[in-house]
């Protein structure tokens, strides 16, 4: 995580410099357009995916998703995960590699991803382990319906799972 945000602040640096040196050289505009052509522009990923898909627009915060689910009428997925944790980063690789969920959550819900707990005690009816994906429809109701197979974690899904959604 240091070494993305150490990044990010390099091409930040480097791009202020190359502004303040044209500035200061006045480059002319014909030679301007045809560095611009030349460069090769860098795509930086959307932070607030945190690897679970950068195409997908992510919220920021459990109550910007309420807002934006009510107002869109999409229901809101809650992905609860830990960095560090093995099973959150399984889930994650098989959320991301797979095209079909990756439309799903880009043009059917509101997306959030948590690496810490939410103060919403709904949102963790059973429990607060990770990783779980809780379903909140547009009137602001967990889905108690839609859940993974587990009993004691009612919430909890695994990779495999991915493919029995596809």
């Amino acid at each position: 995580m240091h070494s993305f945000q150490l990044l990010c602040s390099l091409l930040l640096c480097n791009a202020l410099v190359v502004a303040a040196q044209r500035k200061l050289q006045k480059v002319p505009e014909q030679e301007e357009q045809e560095e611009e052509e030349n460069v090769t522009r860098i795509r930086m990923p959307q932070t607030l995916s945190r690897g679970w898909g950068d195409e997908i627009e992510w919220v920021q915060t459990y109550e910007e998703a309420l807002t934006r689910s009510r107002n869109s009428k999409k229901p809101l997925m809650v992905i609860h995960h830990l960095e560090e944790c093995p099973y959150s980063q399984a889930l994650k690789k098989a959320f991301g590699s797979s095209p079909e969920i990756q439309k799903m959550a880009q043009e059917d819900f509101i997306m959030l991803n948590l690496v810490h707990s939410s103060t919403d005690d709904n949102m963790a009816p059973d429990g607060h382990y990770v990783p779980r994906i809780l379903f909140v429809d547009p009137s602001m109701t967990v889905r108690a319906d839609l859940t993974g197979k587990y009993k004691n974690r009612m919430y909890a899904y695994e990779p495999e799972d991915i493919s029995n959604c596809e």
